[in-house]
């Protein structure tokens, strides 16, 4: 009967056979350091060339044999044997000593192509374009399966809300590239305010989709302003250099483009305070105008002004009356004279003409006085009402800006803009639910609202066509 062993037992005689083969012993072997890792046992990496790759350890006693702070991407002549890890059946190479021989494939392959755009003016702060500081709708170019699209939507429940808009891509692997560059071209034809584009961490490999050309250009041709979210904040690629703005992490990203509400309600108390401010200084020049105004128009100083007028014209009264008295004493003078030369008849005769032309005069000179007394009377009865009409006039512009402020500020007031009638349907494990293909009768779901949530079955559901 053949012999029956366990797991452990295999793996243990694998690693004897390593152990006893000197082709796997003792041996340098070159390549490229990625996924680079460093804890208190030592330094974790894989080890690759163009067409393979074997994961390698090497132990804190075999650190302080090394020169040099190893790097990822940089090419190595690696000094070990192959060893076996019996508890996960898995191979490595066992690193006891290194060497530095070059600079990794990818990092020049990385740092030539962000020369060559750099030249091209894709990374030019001048095409930068600002975010929207209010956006309606949010594109996101990331796995639909993965922790990012998770969260970007529970970060933006706590902060100003907007739709989100999902373009699933591939983002690492062979095609993932062309999946990027779709996705970003899918969310421009739709005509999101702003695309997030990103995906967590990883080794160089991981993150190389965003590395290359197609998905640069695909985000400087982006209508929309692009943030650019790729790996951790360490991380850095190609499109974080030619993206609009670079956030340190996904749910980074969300934070920057949504601003928190407790923010904006801050703000707006700050615009109300400033309003306050300017209404009360309004209103205090306005109370000092009329306190200038009312100095100035104050019946006191209006029956001053008419004692004035009066006196004015009993002055012009009085001259008349001195000039009319000076004519007649002049012209009784003359009479007399030529009395003794004139008829007593004519100089008679001609003392009433002149008589009666004095009257005449003197019935004029009455009469312009009456009418200059009664316009200056006018003018004081039209200049008392004018303190009432501009207090009037002044309040009523006091109110139509008040007014005109106030709705200015209710539209800027964010809780408006909340009620616009946001909702998102999730299935009972959170999974969110974009199509009716994704529902069946009967299935229960819940639908989030901007003020809690309500679980609700589906009875019936219909697709449009």
């Amino acid at each position: 009967m053949p012999e029956t062993i366990t797991v452990a037992e295999l793996n243990s005689r694998v690693k004897e056979l390593f152990a006893r083969t000197p082709a796997l012993n003792d041996i340098w072997v070159s390549g490229e350091i990625s996924g680079l890792k460093k804890y208190d046992s030592g330094y974790y990496f894989v080890l690759k060339d163009a067409n393979s790759e074997i994961r390698a350890v090497m132990f804190k006693n075999a650190i302080p044999r090394l020169g040099f702070v190893p790097t990822e991407n940089m090419k190595v002549r690696a000094f070990g044997s192959i060893g076996m890890y019996v508890a996960r059946g898995s191979y490595q190479f066992i690193v006891e000593a290194m060497e530095k021989s070059g600079i990794g494939d990818r990092y020049l392959a990385f740092e030539a192509l962000k020369k060559r755009l750099g030249e091209e003016g894709l990374f030019d702060a001048s095409h930068k374009r600002p975010l929207p500081q209010y956006p309606k709708t949010i594109g996101v170019v990331t796995s639909a399966s993965g922790a990012v699209i998770h969260d970007i939507i529970t970060t933006s429940e706590s902060r100003y809300r907007a739709d989100i808009l999902l373009a699933p891509a591939m983002v690492q692997g062979e095609g993932a590239a062309d999946s990027i560059v779709a996705g970003i071209e899918l969310l421009n034809r739709q005509g999101v305010d702003v695309i997030i584009v990103g995906r967590g961490g990883g080794s160089i490999e991981d993150l190389w989709p965003f590395n290359e050309e197609k998905v640069a250009r695909a985000i400087y041709s982006s209508k929309a302003p692009v943030v650019s979210a790729v790996g951790h904040e360490t991380d850095f690629t190609i499109s974080d250099f030619v993206a609009d703005v670079r956030a340190p992490t996904p749910t980074g990203a969300a934070a920057i483009i949504l601003r928190d509400r407790s923010e904006m309600l801050s703000e707006l108390d700050s615009y109300m305070t400033r309003l306050n401010r300017a209404i009360t200084a309004a209103i205090d020049g306005k109370r000092h105008s009329f306190e200038i105004l009312d100095s100035k128009l104050s019946p006191e100083k209006a029956m001053d002004s008419l004692d004035m007028v009066s006196m004015h014209l009993d002055d012009l009264s009085s001259r008349a009356d001195r000039s009319l008295s000076d004519v007649l004493t002049a012209m009784r003078m003359s009479f007399s004279a030529l009395d003794s030369r004139l008829q007593p008849q004519r100089a008679l005769e001609d003392m009433h003409g002149l008589e009666e032309r004095v009257e005449v005069s003197l019935e004029r000179i009455q009469t312009a006085a009456r009418v200059m007394l009664e316009k200056q009377t006018g003018r004081l009865a039209a200049v008392s009402d004018r303190p009432e009409m501009a207090i009037d006039g002044i309040l009523r512009d006091a109110n139509g800006r008040l007014e005109s402020d106030s709705k200015h500020l209710e539209g800027m007031n964010p809780t408006n803009v909340l009620t616009r009638g946001y909702s998102m349907i999730t299935d009972m494990d959170g999974k969110v639910l974009t199509s009716v293909d994704g529902m069946d009768i009967g299935q229960s779901v819940t639908i989030r609202m901007r003020d809690g949530s309500a679980v609700a079955d589906v009875t019936k559901k219909e697709r449009q066509r």
